[in-house]
């Protein structure tokens, strides 16, 4: 059918090509090679989940060679430095150089994690970037300015590495507001995709007393986990004054710390003559089973960007205190699928003692928890906005 006469005909819309991309990615931890913290397994799975339709690269530190795993294609170095930033400058130009070896076809998209290759991303300043901010210098400071040489360096470096990328990913909203009152950047240029999980990963079918027993703790007794680095942002001490203000209600309750950082030594010192275990760090088998068979887990972060903790514990249709901070203000919805409280000693101690009073809503809150968890994080949905984000900077429609 013709239009009528003298009627100019539409135009048409131009259309983005369709097709597999070839992405590139840059992060400094991994699952398969040197690993810190959160990052490592949000990246990896990232990775191997675009994988799937495209073809991925993932630079990283670990030791020499190449190893392709998952369908995603590992890319090594070996760094040095005196210092964090010296290190991580020559983890930047060595892995810069591998970027090198591949770029021929060239990457349709080039996606950092965090600060650690600003200098390979001034290299590639006028490529497609992506920049993801997992947390900043200052809410890996517990919300706080530094007056150290490291802090400002690092933060410096973040203002950068916002300005010259593309396009920004925050895991939060309030990760988000931070980078624009910090860094000065326009709201427009970010885009919030929340950390993705697999949350049948995160449920094993354990005997909660047994699991209980391994770790010396009588099965009856309440067990209240903490995940994580033991770092000030984390709030492992806050935790530890909060202890006496639960045993005066509920003496039999029992604590164990899973992980390990710069704060050990002070948090065992604090401990002394409480029920509280400290397991350094644990296997991923290890940390399903305590998950899984305990009754609280408690997030007493004086930061937290998004907090994966929430949803692994979620996953596992575990009951959840945690700060009314970040990440964790967004995602809980109070007294349904968990309890969020200030970050003080009193407010955790009140939390676990409320729940430890009333144990159907231990049940409910986690039960809760795993629903949101299906609804609003699992891989697919978060894929499918990050597909968005990298058809939109490579300027071509994705599978």
């Amino acid at each position: 059918m013709h239009p009528p006469a003298g009627t100019a005909p539409p135009k048409k819309k131009p259309r983005k090509s369709r097709r597999r991309l070839k992405v590139a990615v840059f992060c400094w931890e991994s699952l398969y090679a040197e690993r810190v913290g959160g990052l490592a397994p949000v990246a990896t799975a990232l990775a191997e989940k675009i994988a799937g339709d495209h073809e991925v690269h993932f630079f990283t530190r670990g030791p020499s060679g190449d190893q392709d795993i998952h369908g995603v294609h590992y890319h090594y170095c070996v760094p040095s430095g005196p210092n964090i930033v010296a290190y991580c400058r020559d983890m930047s130009a060595k892995l810069f150089e591998r970027f090198r070896d591949y770029d021929s076809p060239p990457f349709d998209l080039i996606h950092f994690h965090d600060w650690h290759f600003v200098d390979t991303l001034r290299e590639l300043k006028n490529r497609n970037t992506v920049i993801s901010f997992h947390s900043t210098e200052y809410g890996r400071n517990g919300g706080n300015f530094g007056d150290w040489w490291e802090f400002g360096e690092i933060s410096g470096m973040e203002w950068f590495a916002a300005h010259i990328a593309h396009q920004i990913i925050t895991v939060s909203r309030t990760t988000r507001d931070e980078i624009v009152k910090l860094y000065h950047v326009p709201e427009t240029r970010i885009r919030v995709i929340p950390n993705g999980i697999d949350p049948d990963r995160y449920r094993l079918p354990v005997d909660a007393g047994t699991v209980k027993r391994e770790y010396g703790i009588d099965p009856a007794a309440p067990l209240i986990l903490f995940v994580g680095r033991l770092v000030y942002q984390k709030g492992p001490d806050l935790l530890l004054d909060a202890v006496p203000l639960i045993l005066r209600n509920h003496p039999d309750a029992q604590f164990i710390i899973a992980g390990d950082g710069s704060m050990r030594v002070h948090c065992e010192e604090k401990a002394r003559g409480l029920p509280v275990r400290f397991t350094g760090y644990i296997s991923d088998g290890e940390h399903l089973k305590l998950l899984n068979s305990a009754d609280i887990v408690i997030i007493p972060s004086r930061n937290e960007p998004f907090g994966l903790v929430l949803t692994e514990a979620w996953s596992a249709n575990r009951c959840v205190v945690a700060s009314d901070v970040g990440g964790l203000a967004e995602n809980i919805e109070n007294f349904v699928d968990g309890i969020r409280v200030s970050v003080t000693p009193e407010s955790f101690a009140w939390a676990v003692n409320y729940l430890l009073d009333d144990p159907t809503s231990i049940k409910a809150f986690g039960a809760a928890g795993r629903r949101k968890v299906e609804k609003n994080f699992t891989w697919d949905k978060v894929i499918t906005m990050m597909l968005e984000v990298y058809a939109a900077v490579a300027a071509v429609e994705t599978t």
